[in-house]
């Protein structure tokens, strides 16, 4: 496995974690709203991620063979969350705006996160 999949099995790993922490938030509070809402922000970052990866696998492997590239889905994504966003609008007694949103950039937070803590443990290490 190379260092690129074993990042991207990370940051899936963590969302998924994140998001069975949003499940049972909605299960067991009674801020079902911003949980759903979390939770539906995640699973469309979570499809983000995956679109991403699939795409960036692609862009390698022409770029290794020299074949022309395309683009890499930024279209795509911004599409992705627009729909989630259009979701919470049209169902507001389910799902809270701000919570997708903020779901929507899980997957972000997520790396910004791991990345700091392997750039931390990383600079330790060199000591």
């Amino acid at each position: 496995m190379t260092e690129y999949s074993a990042t991207y099995a990370r940051y899936f790993k963590y969302t998924l974690f994140s998001l069975s922490f949003f499940v049972l938030g909605y299960a067991f509070t009674d801020y079902k709203t911003i949980f759903l809402g979390l939770a539906l922000g995640t699973v469309f970052s979570l499809y983000n991620l995956w679109n991403m990866y699939s795409k960036i696998g692609r862009f390698g492997q022409a770029v290794a063979s020299g074949q022309k590239v395309k683009t890499l889905g930024s279209l795509a994504r911004l599409v992705t969350a627009g729909l989630a966003v259009l979701i919470a609008q049209r169902y507001p007694e389910h799902f809270h705006l701000l919570s997708v949103v903020v779901g929507l950039m899980s997957v972000y937070i997520i790396m910004l996160i791991d990345s700091l803590t392997r750039a931390t443990r990383t600079s330790k290490e060199k000591r």
